[in-house]
């Protein structure tokens, strides 16, 4: 396999029941985070051996065999390594959870060929070259921060994505919206492309279906802290849906709109909001059952300075008018 770090083969034991069967239709259940095909070809190539002797795909089995594979994934992921700076917060042989900082590209593509998320991984772990996407399983927009978890095996890959698709994996964002919202909810509305402008996507009736749970933190004047809580994971999802909610994200360039002000705004609050240059959005934790080990995994990404510094801001206004409204009375 790509990953020799600690296992150079796999094995498994062919069942009783498969009694009959053909060999590459066995291995296929055996091993179902490799394609038929690709199996097939391991078969044929002799990198997959039945009780240590080579077979054919169409051989049956007897039931109570070991079969090994032993292949060398080809290269999927084709990116060139960088030395660009990781915060790991957790790895291991399996997997690697990070905290990415906003500004930072998950993915190469036009117009962002280096300097990317991919790019540094390939970096820290040749072997992630072996894998789709260099082991990444879900992503984060570029000026999203926060904690991501990446596989570092085809198997381990396989795990995670199906733990994402059965909305098994945890995932916890703070955002900071604009508007006093006095309680949480969920948002449950479908989400696809825009019709128009391709850049964004937009609630549609015939979109994919898109829930987000959402909770208060803090509340200030005219904005408010919030937690959410992803169900599903689609493309720019809590941005999305905070819009149609008419309570966007604070600096989201897509979807937050004109700046809005609020009345009586101190000069300190209007140059925070005016110089927050990003979608306040920030994924806070993340949760998963190990793919190897079946513990739960979490972690958290703590708060960045810039959002840090924008909460204290409208903390601030919040106290200020508070105790200006005092000295009315």
């Amino acid at each position: 396999m790509s990953d020799t770090r600690s296992n150079p083969s796999l094995q498994a034991v062919v069942p009783d029941s498969a009694a009959g069967r053909r060999f590459d239709a066995v291995l296929a259940e055996l091993f179902p985070e490799f394609s038929r095909s690709r199996l097939t070809e391991w078969i044929k190539s002799g990198d997959v051996l039945l009780d240590g002797e080579p077979a054919r795909p169409r051989d049956p089995v007897r039931g109570g065999e070991v079969a090994t594979v032993n292949a060398v994934l080809d290269t999927q992921t084709h990116a060139e390594p960088e030395d660009i700076p990781l915060d790991v917060l957790y790895e291991d042989e399996h997997v690697f959870v990070i905290n990415k900082p906003a500004g930072l590209v998950v993915h190469p593509g036009a117009g962002n060929a280096t300097g990317t998320l991919v790019n540094a991984l390939l970096f820290r772990d040749p072997s992630l070259s072996a894998l789709a996407r260099a082991g990444i399983v879900h992503r984060l927009d570029k000026d999203t921060s926060g904690v991501m978890v990446v596989a570092r095996t085809v198997q381990a890959q396989t795990a995670l994505v199906e733990q994402l698709s059965a909305r098994e994996v945890h995932r916890q964002y703070l955002a900071v919206v604009v508007g006093a919202l006095v309680s949480g909810g969920t948002a449950d509305a479908p989400i696809d492309r825009h019709p128009r402008d391709r850049l964004k996507m937009a609630v549609r009736e015939d979109g994919k279906d898109a829930v987000t749970h959402y909770r208060l933190r803090e509340r200030f004047r005219a904005h408010t802290a919030l937690e959410c809580r992803l169900e599903t994971g689609r493309t720019h999802q809590i941005r999305v849906h905070m819009a149609h909610l008419k309570h966007p994200i604070i600096g989201d360039p897509l979807y937050g709109g004109a700046l809005k002000l609020p009345r009586g705004a101190s000069d300190e609050l209007i140059a925070a909001l005016r110089g927050f240059k990003r979608q306040a959005l920030h994924a806070e934790t993340l949760e998963f059952v190990h793919p190897v080990t079946g513990e739960t995994v979490r972690n958290t990404a703590p708060v960045p300075a810039d959002m840090l510094a924008l909460m204290a801001a409208l903390r601030e206004d919040s106290q200020r008018f508070a105790e200006l409204e005092r000295g009315r009375r």
